[in-house]
């Protein structure tokens, strides 16, 4: 596995760059959490596609494939071709992909996304962000143009899952994971703090 860093703003202005922001967008997919992956103290909304952690327990039904000891949640869409979509988190958060057969419940490190070999995750909080794959961590630099929304692209074949920041305009590449992967991916969030939320957002085609 390699860290790889990129700090490249695109600002969506010249040719080059609208035509890729716009071959980007050929390639946008729509994302649903599944409920049945969801952890107990997660509370899902706008049509499953928010998650915010709450104090109180949701009630709902034992599953094979709920996170038990994390408060995690996956997509109900495998991904394996290339494609990517956008989220906006607050308070702090994991944005990520993992295997299907990512542990459920037991040892920390082998639930939580980003800290075992079946999932890779940016930790995303107000002060920084920390790209994490196998329990290992590279801190991303806080660029000048960060926000709380942003872009994860995959590139299956060719083993790029990429992270990026989207403010005014522009897209700035915070970190880029380049592996083999060997299954399907299932975009997924870890929601660490009470009150924290992530959303799925909705992308233009």
């Amino acid at each position: 596995m390699f860290f790889s860093f990129f700090s490249h703003t695109y600002t969506v202005s010249s040719a080059e760059d609208e035509d890729y922001v716009h071959n980007m967008t050929k390639n946008a997919c729509e994302l649903t959490l599944n409920p049945n992956t969801a952890h107990r103290e997660l509370s899902l909304s706008e049509g499953n596609r928010r998650v915010t952690r709450v104090w109180v327990k949701q009630l709902c039904p034992d599953h094979p494939e709920r996170f038990r000891d994390c408060p995690q949640v996956l997509c109900r869409e495998g991904l394996t071709g290339q494609c990517y979509w956008e989220t906006e988190w607050s308070g702090k958060a994991y944005i990520g992909v993992a295997y299907r057969g990512i542990n459920k419940h037991g040892e920390a490190n082998s639930c939580v996304m980003g800290f075992n070999d079946k999932s890779w995750s940016l930790e995303c909080s107000n002060d920084i962000y920390t790209a994490w794959h196998n329990n290992k961590s590279a801190v991303v630099p806080v660029c000048s143009s960060r926000s709380n929304r942003v872009r994860v692209h995959l590139d299956y074949l060719h083993g790029h899952l990429s992270f990026y920041s989207i403010s005014s305009g522009s897209l700035t590449q915070l970190h880029t994971f380049n592996t083999t992967f060997t299954e399907p991916l299932y975009p997924g969030f870890v929601v660490w703090d009470y009150g924290s939320s992530v959303s799925l957002c909705k992308v233009k085609r």
